[in-house]
């Protein structure tokens, strides 16, 4: 650990995550208007794209339960890393927390590019394209998440941390009053599987909420892809947008949960070590 990581540098910094925490209200007022379109054009959105949001909720579910197609492997761990002394998420757990940041901002970056591509090359197409955004975004948000974890040392192949990726969508794609209820949710959850386990079963709905709020985020993106050349400007922006706030979030509570433990504070209720040996 490095010599300038001293206690009340973690303190320091927990504070300001809290801090972070305190600030995050309702949702951009583009984000809010974009709820309006959505409403008119619902009823004229063809039946494949409803059925699109559908199975994005039945891929959601198995994620929760098993991972799915969704899940990222440890093999990648090196690659978020410029040391030669990390092979696995063993090793991460013993680096010091601004080797982590410095990681997740690199994933961060990349992944927002990415997003920035495949919002415009779907976009391009007009509104019937849309339907291949969905699960290509859904796909690119919970890979983000999950190599943000592993670079803080977590392992998303354990129930409870994908159960913790639950959380972080839900905390994103909620209002205010939403956001208090998650974080407090946050920090009941324990590191038990079983514990885990049937608590994912009470979070189906919630996941439910989770895709129909994305539904509404898409409004905008329906208008404008109804002419493709402002279909793909747009996408390429809110697709990476999506991204950009959901890696900040992830990288907050993940550095959070590993300050916690290098302060021996078990406030976000998962046990110190969520990786296995």
């Amino acid at each position: 650990m490095e010599s300038d990581e001293t206690r009340q540098w973690l303190e320091q910094e927990l504070q300001k995550i809290r801090k972070w925490e305190r600030s995050q209200g309702g949702s951009p007022f583009w984000q809010r208007i974009g709820k309006i379109p959505f409403r008119i054009l619902d009823r004229l959105t063809p039946a494949f794209i409803h059925r699109k949001v559908g199975t994005a909720l039945d891929e959601l579910g198995k994620f929760i339960q098993t991972g799915g197609g969704y899940l990222s492997s440890e093999k990648a761990v090196p690659n978020f890393f410029k040391d030669d002394r990390v092979g696995g998420l063993s090793d991460v757990i013993r680096l010091p927390i601004r080797q982590m940041d410095a990681a997740a901002v690199s994933v961060a970056a990349n992944r927002e590019k990415t997003a920035a591509v495949q919002g415009a090359s779907t976009g391009i197409g007009g509104i019937f394209t849309l339907s291949i955004d969905i699960p290509l975004l859904l796909s690119l948000q919970l890979k983000t998440l999950q190599d943000i974890a592993m670079c803080y040392g977590f392992d998303p192949k354990l129930p409870e941390e994908r159960l913790f990726i639950v959380k972080i969508l839900q905390f994103v794609s909620s209002d205010a009053p939403a956001k208090k209820a998650v974080l407090r949710q946050m920090g009941q959850l324990t590191g038990n599987t079983a514990a885990a386990r049937t608590e994912i079963i009470t979070e189906l709905q919630g996941w439910r909420e989770v895709v129909y709020s994305y539904r509404d985020r898409w409004g905008w993106k329906k208008l404008f892809q109804m002419v493709p050349v402002a279909g793909l400007i747009f996408g390429a922006f809110t697709n990476r947008n999506v991204i950009r706030e959901l890696a900040e979030a992830g990288e907050m509570f993940y550095r959070k949960r590993r300050i916690e433990e290098r302060l021996g504070i078990g406030e976000s209720g998962f046990t110190p070590h969520s990786t296995r040996p």
